[in-house]
């Protein structure tokens, strides 16, 4: 069976790499660290298919150590301990684990011990931000050194080295008229650019030259794959579909644009990362109760993964559709910190300020104030506020409406729009 073109065309020697010059061209700490053969324990950071699997397989080919390869996604502790075992009896061994942000904490605790003493060299890929998705224990014991998007000039250079030095593509005559559907609708991501270009050679059955246009890319790909990207500009799109649907009260298209995603292969926890936010965002008091379900559906996702998942985002998203709308909080914590900028460190009102020894009591800290509870309603009228912005106001109630009229409110809504 012929191996996809981007595994035909992965390159064996860092010259041929496309991008990442930073720290793969020539005095970069990549290219240092291959020619010597001294390879530190390390997390490659960057988006989709810019080349972190790739660097570690020509850190495999040219250095002199075994090598191995699990991925997040389908191994587990008792993986990892195999391959510490194994590696135990190697002079030098390098252990690659693809999406290494998967594993939870006790499966990254597990590599601690062999990294710390060398038993293997770590070379993890992420497209997460290490710094919130890899525990502070393994992270120090690894350097992370972060990819760069590929642009428009290294996406092109990419395209035409695969219509020259392919074997099969080679033979079909290519002549690449147009790239940018191709660029565009690959999201910066080689591998996702080269898979394209083969979908669309593969397409052709003409024994002619294959002419490659934006019309003809497009035609091709609609017919033969759904058009969500996770790093390009449709993720964007579909995302800020999501949340605005979600916003206005609107609980069929919140699921539609949802199933895309699941679709699409978004991650679960962007997904659920993206409800906790909205919950105090967009409703913040006006139902707390957001709140607390987003933060369960973010901690159960991440138990479960796909496609069981699927059921718990839907049960969540139609909740938050379906709730009072309230963003008062955003607006109040905007405005507060506003007013941190503008006025700088205001000095706190002597009434309020702590008083924990008899000299700070004799310089009138806590003189003055007033016990809440012994007033009337638990509430005293004392100001609180630096004396430079006293009577601002930040927060502003509005008007909330009642969960029973909300309930009308939605019924009436949902009648006109779906027949309900």
């Amino acid at each position: 069976m012929q191996a996809p073109l981007a595994e035909r065309l992965r390159p064996q020697q860092l010259h041929d790499l496309v991008g990442q010059q930073h720290l793969t061209g020539q005095g970069g700490i990549l290219q240092k660290a291959i020619a010597s053969g001294n390879i530190p324990s390390m997390i490659l950071w960057g988006p989709p298919g810019v080349g972190k699997t790739t660097i570690a397989n020509i850190i495999a080919h040219n250095v002199n150590a075994t090598y191995y390869q699990l991925s997040a996604i389908s191994s587990g502790v008792k993986d990892v301990r195999e391959v510490i075992e194994q590696a135990k009896q190697e002079t030098k061994a390098i252990l690659f684990i693809d999406e290494i942000h998967r594993f939870n904490k006790g499966q990254q605790d597990a590599l601690l011990g062999a990294v710390e003493k060398g038993i293997i060299t770590l070379i993890g890929a992420t497209t997460e931000n290490p710094s919130f998705e890899v525990n502070s224990a393994l992270l120090s014991r690894c350097q992370v050194f972060v990819l760069k998007a590929l642009d428009e000039k290294d996406l092109v250079q990419l395209l035409q080295k695969a219509i020259t030095d392919d074997v099969v593509l080679k033979e079909k005559k290519i002549e690449l008229k147009e790239t940018e559907a191709l660029i565009r609708l690959s999201g910066g991501d080689a591998r996702k650019l080269l898979n394209l270009l083969e979908i669309v050679s593969d397409a052709s059955s003409s024994s002619d030259a294959l002419v490659i246009t934006d019309e003809s890319v497009l035609q091709t790909v609609q017919q033969k794959m759904a058009l969500y990207d996770k790093s390009g500009e449709q993720h964007y799109d579909i995302i800020s579909a999501f949340i605005k649907s979600i916003r206005g009260s609107d609980p069929n298209a919140a699921v539609y644009w949802l199933a895309r995603m699941i679709e699409g292969g978004e991650d679960v926890k962007f997904i659920a990362r993206r409800l906790l936010i909205l919950a105090s965002e967009d409703i913040g008091n006006a139902n707390p109760n957001a709140l607390l379900l987003a933060n369960a559906t973010f901690e159960a996702v991440n138990k479960i993964g796909y496609p069981e998942s699927q059921l718990i985002l839907s049960q969540c998203v139609i909740y938050l559709a379906s709730s009072a709308k309230s963003n008062t909080a955003t607006v109040a914590i905007g405005n507060a910190m506003a007013a941190v900028k503008q006025f700088g460190d205001l000095s706190v009102p002597l009434h309020i300020r702590n008083a924990p020894t008899k000299l700070i009591k004799n310089m009138d800290y806590g003189k003055g104030y007033q016990y809440s509870h012994s007033y009337e309603n638990n509430f005293s009228s004392q100001e609180y506020l630096p004396e430079k912005i006293v009577g601002t106001k930040f927060y502003d109630p509005g008007k909330n409406i009642r969960e029973e009229e909300l309930r009308r409110f939605l019924k009436q809504l949902w009648k006109e729009k779906y027949n309900y």
